[in-house]
């Protein structure tokens, strides 16, 4: 289109405006006094004011002034158990088997679903609150969690947790999550999306795998499995099957159908090969995975083999903390130490894998993970003067990654609608759910006696 045509074309009105921040993000990097217009579900230009094209664009809604704050892309959790904020503090200081097997499973045998619904909105307000504008999650009474993320008005990939250990209860499960992804994938305006979730190698027989595996290829969803947590994991499949979590779970199909596997801590060289192969995404959980003491992922070897490999919290009765900058953090650090090299996994690497990495590992690159035009307008503003830990602050990337808390965000939108303003969700009754969960936990986790 020359000059004269473009001056002739009726302008776009963009609902949002955001003004002046400085942009961050792991496709288009840094970019000062930039300028975001959306329409407001998605983003119709963004870049540096001086570069916007007035004449075809102007504000007509919501304008914000955003000088001196970071302007970033939504993170996305690749992996949490959002009604277990019931759970938080209950059950500490225990490594994974005895965690499960003496604490969690006697609590969960007493969960209802209108715990899982509150237990889910304390989640998805305390995620929105900390920048967390998308999640995926395994769980059971999924259809609460997703009415949960409807009120609270974020996005999430929701996983019925499926176990079955060979006298066929896991069918029953099974029809469950064929029903919530009936029902609810593509919900809320494309908010919501469902997988398959089959908990883990150690807690199904190889036969139901291969079966979740058909389903999903039949309905044409993803599945989300944990993998090769820790060593009593593998031990476990090796002793059953003779091969390791990730050789099963390529032999039943499950890995062919698009595949979301959480932890990845005891992969082998020949396992990440098997992941790469089938562009298995992996959600790196490296809080849980040290509370656990469950060890730490070869997340720099994944990558270099061309894995995805996104960052996720667990759920908050391993991790206590919904929150990626901390993630992010330790994800970072922790491959510096164990490979005693202080250049592994860089903060900029380190805000992909929080961000886009994991839309990815989640197969929502298309929409979310970064703030591209075209895509859905999820962002986060962060306020530096509302945390002393970024002050002073020079390399954005590194200021996000190695010096940010919850504390700092002040305003987050999801598909342009703004759901945290001024630090604190808009909309959710956070007293009477205050109130909820605290009665409710109470209740889950009485002792019996």
């Amino acid at each position: 289109m020359d000059e004269r045509r473009a001056a002739a074309s009726p302008p776009l009105e963009a609902a949002l405006a955001i003004e002046g921040a400085t942009l961050v993000d792991p496709e288009l990097g840094v970019v000062e006094d930039a300028l975001l217009l959306a329409d407001p579900a998605r983003i119709l230009w963004v870049g540096a004011r001086s570069q916007a094209p007035a004449w075809r664009l102007r504000p007509a809604g919501e304008r914000v002034g955003a000088r001196g704050r970071f302007l970033m892309p939504g993170m996305v959790n690749a992996h949490s158990h959002a009604a277990m904020t019931l759970m938080r503090g209950y059950a500490d200081d225990l490594s994974l088997m005895p965690w499960l097997e003496t604490r969690i499973f006697p609590v969960e045998a007493r969960l209802r679903p209108e715990d899982t619904y509150w237990g889910a909105l304390l989640a998805a307000v305390e995620m929105l609150e900390a920048g967390v504008t998308a999640f995926a999650d395994m769980y059971f009474f999924m259809e609460e969690t997703a009415r949960a993320v409807v009120e609270a008005g974020g996005r999430a990939v929701l996983a019925r947790g499926m176990v079955e250990p060979g006298d066929g209860s896991g069918e029953r499960a099974l029809a469950e999550a064929e029903a919530l992804f009936r029902d609810w994938h593509g919900a809320a305006g494309g908010r919501i999306r469902v997988m398959l979730g089959p908990h883990g190698v150690y807690t199904t027989t190889r036969a139901f795998l291969g079966r979740v595996a058909e389903r999903a290829a039949a309905l044409g969803a993803r599945v989300h499995i944990h993998l090769s947590e820790n060593d009593d994991e593998n031990r476990r499949s090796q002793a059953t099957y003779g091969k390791s979590p990730a050789e099963v779970c390529a032999e039943t199909g499950l890995f062919q159908v698009g595949c979301l596997a959480a932890h990845c801590v005891k992969v082998s060289p020949r396992d990440i090969e098997l992941l790469a192969e089938h562009r298995v995404g992996v959600a790196h959980n490296p809080v849980s995975n040290l509370k656990l003491a469950s060890g730490i992922a070869p997340v720099v070897e994944m990558r270099r083999a061309g894995v995805t490999v996104g960052l996720g919290t667990d759920g908050a009765a391993s991790t206590n903390r919904l929150e990626m900058f901390e993630e992010m953090r330790l994800a970072s650090v922790l491959q510096k130490v164990r490979l005693d090299d202080a250049s592994a996994l860089p903060a900029r690497e380190a805000f992909a894998m929080a961000t886009l990495e994991s839309a990815r590992a989640l197969g929502w690159a298309d929409e979310i993970g970064s703030l591209e035009a075209g895509k859905a307008c999820d962002a986060v503003l962060v306020d530096p003067a509302r945390s002393p830990a970024l002050w002073p602050h020079f390399d954005p990337f590194s200021a996000l990654v190695y010096s940010a808390e919850p504390a700092a965000v002040e305003a987050v939108w999801v598909a342009g609608r703004k759901v945290v303003e001024d630090g604190r969700v808009r909309t959710v009754d956070v007293e009477r759910l205050r109130h909820e969960v605290t009665r409710r936990a109470a209740f889950l986790t009485r002792e019996e006696g």
